[in-house]
């Protein structure tokens, strides 16, 4: 199967869990994740009219960024961001950090950015299947969480993303779908000024049904187009 093929079978299972669940297909955005993917496999995705990626490591949007920028495209972060980190990755052209999962990055970020008077697009991770391995604020902290971070006026918040859990038990999967979903409302019903709970950047490959069922407006794929990778999707996840 080519990139392409791939590609027009994903708009297909987006259509689909889509009208299954009343919502219009332009109510989610397909994140392709390009996690270890070369340059010229992802230009290849962007010829088929997907344009908006994300990747891991800070080392990999470095090492591709001169190679994409040929091609109008939009990047997000996805992956856990280590504070040593910060002024690398703002050196590029990232629309959005996914991943803002702790106040000492945040602090890092607002920091840097308002020597330069610039402000990025965030979502706040969330870690509903409540893993040890994986990072994310706990769900019963998230209120708080938002409230700290819209202090920092550098950081937009627009919503929250969660990686859910690594099961083929597609219950436990919905349930930590459903977990962001009413953390996003507790979100609202907080009142915080200066926010936006507008996405949910949630599912991938093997589940991206179950999250737009339960209301995702970004699902990440990476494996379905490209292929599978030399290590599990959790070794990528982790900033070692």
């Amino acid at each position: 199967m080519t990139i392409e093929q791939n590609i027009d079978t994903i708009r297909q299972r987006i259509q689909k869990a889509c009208k299954l669940s009343g919502r219009a297909t332009n109510e989610v955005r397909l994140l392709l994740a390009t996690k270890t993917v070369n340059t010229e496999r992802i230009k290849a995705a962007f010829r088929c009219g997907e344009t908006l990626i994300g990747e891991n490591k800070v080392q990999e949007v470095k090492m591709k960024h001169e190679a994409l920028n040929e091609f109008p495209h939009e990047q997000h972060f996805i992956g856990h961001l280590q504070t040593n980190k910060v002024k690398e990755i703002l050196k590029y052209d990232i629309q959005c950090i996914q991943s803002l999962d702790r106040l000492s990055l945040a602090e890092k970020l607002h920091h840097c950015l308002a020597l330069n008077n610039k402000k990025i697009d965030v979502l706040i991770q969330v870690n509903t299947s409540e893993e040890e391995s994986k990072f994310g604020i706990k769900p019963d902290e998230a209120v708080y969480f938002t409230k700290e971070v819209a202090k920092l006026n550098s950081l937009q918040i627009k919503g929250l993303m969660t990686i859910g859990l690594f099961s083929s038990d597609a219950d436990k999967v919905r349930a930590c779908f459903m977990r962001l979903k009413e953390v996003r409302q507790e979100i609202i019903e907080a009142n915080i000024s200066n926010i936006q709970m507008r996405e949910l950047s949630m599912g991938m490959s093997g589940d991206l049904e179950i999250a737009i069922e339960e209301g995702a407006t970004i699902i990440r794929v990476g494996t379905a187009i490209f292929g599978k990778r030399r290590y599990p999707d959790s070794y990528y996840w982790n900033e070692n």
